[in-house]
């Protein structure tokens, strides 16, 4: 853990104990391994607000949080064990974890129990993330069901119980400075090797030789892996928006949608762009492509501090509205086509998300019916698309099978935005000519 981090989560878990109430406590456990088959299991990957306030990457892991106690930051790991070091890799164990996480005290995973019990004993109420973790949220519930069978003990358990979310994930919806230096080099990595997947894309492969290319550059520049499954869904595969066989092969005239991210230091990228197989869009692609593509820029133009979502939502609307009328694929009156939101017959999705931690990051996207506006700090994309199924009679022929997204990380600042993910070209031309290898800047380069 770096400095910086170790700063960035000092930070956190202060900010968070000065919102919670007195006589409360706050209880945040880690992911547990997951059995992949048999005795083998899938890479771990830490639970994103144990991460958010400690930094820590292990597993079965827990953090207490006391804000009126002498110790107000607690930590439960694994203890050390020399033969399951052996077969499964070193454990910080608690002298460690202290030291890396700073907070007031570490105890052995072996005394959660007897810990919790003190801890929770005379508490009011209690903060976990409600049904994130059942099996421990189970657990939890015992040890206060022990506490309140022995009243002439003078021992008592938190009456209220709290679900954390709220508070902490609109923490985490605005993004410090260290974060957002995070971002721009998940970002980095993501565009690259989008940038590689262009550049490799030939007819004949598969989906799944070019996903590989991605993750390769992926891992090649730093990033622990896809921050979610690869998206290389070619010609029709490219409607469904959740297309992760990656199975087919790419064939000659299709068009290759890819929405893939890395995740470094545990944040997300996301990137989607759609390009030709053979390097060359036909003119119905053309056609479709251009709509998206205009819808994408008139939203990004008009970011700015204080916009929100929903007003976003509504110049992409209008924007692929007014195409599928210019091209045919709707018909009547403008006006009326938006109040019918008629687009969203092939528009099928949000328009954005947040972005952070997890690639739909937390944090509200209203409050009590008020929308939240976008302000410093805040990661979102912009991804609209148009998906035209292959059996659907409404649409032209020529326009069936064809699936086309354009997604950007945006990253909102004081006076405006940065997008993090411009590097990748999405122009028609810079497209064509980026897969032709006659565009020297934007070979591959070392991040």
């Amino acid at each position: 853990m770096t400095v910086a981090l170790q700063n960035e989560v000092k930070k956190r878990r202060r900010q968070l104990l000065e919102q919670l109430p007195a006589d409360s406590i706050a209880i945040f456990p880690a992911y547990a391994e997951v059995v992949r088959s048999r005795d083998t299991h899938y890479p771990f990957r830490q639970d994103s607000d144990f991460f958010y306030l400690t930094g820590i990457i292990e597993p079965d892991a827990v953090l207490v949080l006391i804000p009126d106690a002498e110790e107000q930051e607690i930590l439960f790991v694994l203890p050390k064990d020399p033969l399951q070091e052996v077969w499964h890799g070193r454990r910080l164990g608690p002298a460690m974890a202290q030291q890396l996480s700073a907070v007031d005290a570490v105890y052995s995973r072996d005394e959660l129990e007897t810990q919790l019990l003190a801890r929770l004993n005379g508490r009011k109420s209690l903060y976990i993330a409600f049904d994130q973790h059942p099996e421990f949220e189970q657990q939890v519930r015992s040890y206060c069901r022990q506490l309140a069978a022995t009243p002439k003990r003078a021992k008592t358990a938190p009456e209220a119980w709290c679900d954390v979310q709220p508070i902490l994930h609109q923490m985490r919806l605005v993004k410090s400075a260290y974060e957002q230096d995070q971002m721009r080099k998940a970002a980095e990595i993501s565009a690259q090797a989008m940038i590689r997947a262009m550049q490799s894309t030939k007819v004949g492969r598969f989906e799944y030789q070019v996903a590989a290319d991605i993750e390769h550059e992926f891992k090649l520049q730093g990033a622990t892996g896809p921050a979610y499954g690869i998206i290389c869904g070619g010609g029709e595969n490219a409607c469904i928006l959740h297309y992760t066989a990656n199975s087919d092969v790419l064939n000659d005239g299709d068009l290759l949608l890819i929405d893939a991210g890395a995740e470094y230091a545990g944040y997300a990228g996301d990137i989607t762009r759609t390009f030709p197989v053979n390097g060359r869009f036909t003119t119905a692609q053309k056609d479709v492509y251009a709509i998206v593509l205009q819808a994408q820029e008139a939203v990004i133009a008009a970011i700015k501090p204080g916009m929100t979502l929903p007003q976003l939502t509504d110049i992409c609307l209008r924007e692929l509205t007014q195409g599928l009328l210019d091209l045919g694929i709707l018909h009547g009156d403008l006006k009326q086509l938006l109040a019918e939101k008629a687009c969203r017959r092939y528009f099928i999705h949000g328009l954005g998300h947040w972005l952070g931690l997890d690639v739909h990051d937390v944090g509200r996207y209203d409050n009590d019916g008020e929308v939240t506006p976008l302000r410093a700090g805040m990661v979102f994309t912009v991804e609209p698309g148009l998906y035209f199924a292959p059996d659907d009679e409404q649409v032209p022929e020529a326009y069936r099978g064809i699936g086309v997204r354009i997604e950007d990380d945006i990253l909102m600042t004081a006076d405006g935005f940065e997008n993090l993910t411009a590097a990748v070209p999405k122009q028609i031309s810079e497209i064509e000519a980026l897969m032709r290898g006659t565009v020297a800047s934007y070979e591959r380069r070392a991040v």
